[in-house]
């Protein structure tokens, strides 16, 4: 696994780089792909509905022949001069109606020979049930169920002169088709006969099925919604309201044709309606199913794949080549960077890496000079810094701390000025003899009482001072008055508004860091007055050592880096709680 690691971290830039152009080439092939096909699958539709609008022009003459010929032969029933009498009149003996159905049978033969298609077939029945059928195997009907069945009221109601009808019942037996029906009347409206003409569904899909195909679906829809035949047999006999929507919509906008979602489904829907018929031949294209049949998608994805490995393999070839001497330039700096500062890069490899190494090389020797004399400048400084915090004390401090033992000694208050002046000898000889840049957390502690013991003499104890202090804490080393400042910030801003309250000084170790805290319940800081959780730098000048509280956090981080600071939190007349991080010696 770390060599795994190690390999990825060596080759960094060129992974990056390879990743870029292989998420790029993949992304830029799939876009052109699916283009591609879209362009192809949408041009190949707009072809598919032109020459479907045509073979619905095809299939629409087939209906009208076979309608013509409907109309035809109903007409030279009606002018049939023969039939009309042998109809009206009552054949009582066995001779009288042997000639009677010969006759009929020859008319009919006449007229029933130009019925197109031959499947159609031609039944005629007399008022007395009598039937008179060319087709007998087609459509066996009895006439006594016929002429009681709805379809003959039907029929005698309605004011179209040939009423065409979808029958699934028992008169057809079961077997769906369509009927055309005719009442024959005499002038007076008289009906003499009926005159029937049937087609079953099987024979009617032959005007069309020759033009379907997988996903290439037509149906035959009546004005009431209702699927009277298509290739799609599960559809036959079923309603549709929205399907009958969609056509009559299709015939109102005179559209070429429009997307649908029906059944379920999303299609391109063909419509025309079939006056003579009645009825409306939809053709319902599935726009998937059609393309996947003629546009060959996997041939044009697996010319893409190929395309985009043999632009990967090139681009891996390439950007190797390119990237092989910044890698090994990257990994001298990075070892360089850890190990070896004062070594300089080999100029090897290209043009650009050979430059870029001899520029990194003159810039390195610059800056060792810069940082060997910034280092020295620094050295320099946080002498001259402790120096001159050993003579910081402020003049004004030591001449109101005199003025307050006299007077302390004029109101004959002797112990508390010979404990204020026992401290104020402590103060001043432990803040000018230790020349040490850290002292322990004990000696700091001694000397924050001693200047509290002072403060408390000089102004009263209405300010109380707790200290809590882990014992472990007392060994170890802190930078010398890095918490006198924040007591006296504390003492001297802090209770302007309240004039009483307690300081509390905590000093422990948690998660190997040394945490002093110093926390009062004084007046508190407006947000303005803080900058990143750090007191301005406008700050008045402290009393006793004149060093601000945001030197502190600077010097801090001076020493010891930015994990380590001063941070506080601050709210107006609730009080102030300053944290300082330091790290843990001792």
């Amino acid at each position: 696994m770390k060599k795994l690691i190690n390999i990825i971290q060596t080759n960094n830039l060129f992974i990056k780089i390879f990743l870029v152009m292989v998420v790029s080439i993949i992304a830029v092939s799939l876009l052109i792909t699916y283009s591609s096909i879209r362009m192809s699958s949408n041009l190949f539709m707009d072809t598919f509905s032109i020459t479907n609008s045509k073979i619905m022009n095809q299939i629409t003459e087939r209906f009208n022949t076979f309608s013509d010929s409907i109309v035809s032969a109903s007409l030279e029933v009606d002018t049939n001069g023969t039939m009309k009498q042998l109809l009206q009149e009552e054949h009582k003996t066995n001779i009288e109606k042997s000639i009677y159905y010969y006759h009929m049978n020859d008319e009919m033969e006449r007229i029933y020979a130009e019925v197109d298609p031959n499947d159609a077939n031609m039944i005629v029945m007399s008022k007395n049930n009598e039937i008179f059928n060319m087709n007998y195997i087609k459509w066996p009907v009895d006439g006594e169920k016929l002429a009681n069945h709805e379809m003959i009221r039907r029929m005698e109601e309605s004011s179209n002169d040939i009423v065409y009808q979808f029958e699934e019942s028992e008169v057809t037996n079961g077997v769906p088709m369509i009927i055309a029906s005719k009442a024959l009347k005499l002038q007076s409206d008289f009906i003499y006969g009926y005159l029937f003409f049937s087609l079953t569904e099987k024979d009617l899909k032959k005007f069309y099925e020759s033009y379907t195909s997988a996903g290439n679906n037509v149906l035959l829809l009546t004005p009431n919604g209702k699927i009277i035949s298509s290739n799609q047999e599960e559809l036959v006999g079923g309603n549709s309201s929205e399907l009958l929507s969609y056509a009559q919509s299709f015939e109102d906008e005179e559209l070429e044709y429009r997307n649908v979602d029906v059944f379920g489904q999303n299609y391109i829907l063909l419509s025309e309606y079939l006056p003579s018929l009645d009825i409306y031949l939809v053709n319902l294209i599935n726009r998937e199913i059609v393309a996947d049949n003629v546009i060959d998608t996997s041939e044009i994805v697996f010319i893409s794949i190929g395309i985009v490995i043999l632009a990967v393999l090139a681009t891996f070839l390439i950007l190797r080549k390119m990237t092989v001497s910044i890698s090994k330039l990257v990994h001298q700096i990075s070892d360089m960077a850890r190990y070896q500062f004062n070594k300089p890069l080999k100029e090897t490899g290209g043009y650009e890496t050979r430059k870029i190494a001899k520029a990194f090389n003159y810039m390195l020797n610059e800056m060792q000079d810069y940082v060997q004399i910034l280092l020295n400048t620094q050295e320099k400084q946080r002498k001259a810094e402790l120096d001159a915090l050993q003579h910081q004390i402020n003049p004004h401090f030591i001449y109101n701390t005199l003025a307050s033992i006299k007077f302390m000694i004029r109101q004959e208050k002797k112990e508390i000025a010979s404990d204020t002046i026992d401290s104020f000898i402590s103060l001043i000889q432990n803040s000018l003899s230790n020349v040490e840049e850290t002292i322990t957390v004990e000696q700091e502690l001694e000397n924050l009482k001693n200047y509290v013991q002072i403060n408390q003499a000089r102004y009263g104890d209405r300010i109380k001072v707790n200290y809590l202090i882990s014992p472990d804490c007392l060994p170890l080393y802190l930078p010398k008055l890095v918490l006198q400042p924040f007591i006296e910030n504390a003492f001297f801003h802090a209770f302007t508004k309240k004039k009483a309250g307690f300081i509390q000084i905590l000093i422990a170790q948690k998660d190997n860091y040394l945490i002093c805290e110093i926390i009062d319940n004084g007046d508190g800081l407006a947000p303005d007055q803080l900058d990143d959780k750090t007191i301005k730098t406008k700050e008045k000048r402290q009393l006793f050592s004149g060093i601000g509280v945001k030197n502190v956090h600077e010097r801090i981080q001076l020493l010891y880096g930015k994990d380590y600071g001063v941070k506080i939190d601050s709210e107006p007349l609730k009080g102030t709680k300053v944290m300082v991080k330091l790290p843990v010696y001792e």
